[in-house]
């Protein structure tokens, strides 16, 4: 099955740790950057909703490590899938080394969003999303 959206990444040297590895954190940066430019695709921006408050927020995190990306390695960090279950959007998303199409890293990734700061679901959110879904 084909993402239904992948954004193109380089490790920087300083992400990687002592064994030259990416550090175990930067992959959760990777795949929030990917959301926030799926987010810019669908043609919402998420500073300009916090500005109208509708703030989507992180709920639940799971990532599988299953092969290390190292300094300078490109790759595309994608969104499998989305999946709504009442309040909550699940991002499917994965990272695939470019060099020999290995998956790094997989991970579920569950987000709500807050209006005014209340659990609510903004119907912005299902209009953006509604071909994915």
């Amino acid at each position: 099955m084909n993402p239904v959206f992948a954004y193109r990444m380089k490790v920087r040297d300083y992400e990687c740790d002592t064994q030259g590895h990416v550090n175990n954190a930067n992959y959760q940066h990777y795949f929030e950057v990917t959301r926030h430019e799926m987010l810019e695709k669908v043609g919402l921006n998420f500073h300009e909703l916090h500005l109208r408050g509708i703030d989507a927020v992180v709920s639940r995190v799971e990532i599988r490590y299953k092969a290390p990306l190292v300094g300078m390695d490109e790759f595309n960090c994608t969104v499998r899938h989305i999946e709504r279950s009442g309040v909550k959007y699940i991002f499917h998303q994965e990272i695939i080394r470019l060099s020999d199409n290995t998956v790094c890293a997989k991970a579920k990734i569950e987000v709500v969003n807050l209006v005014n700061g209340k659990l609510s679901q903004p119907k912005v959110f299902d209009e953006a999303f509604a071909a994915y879904l």
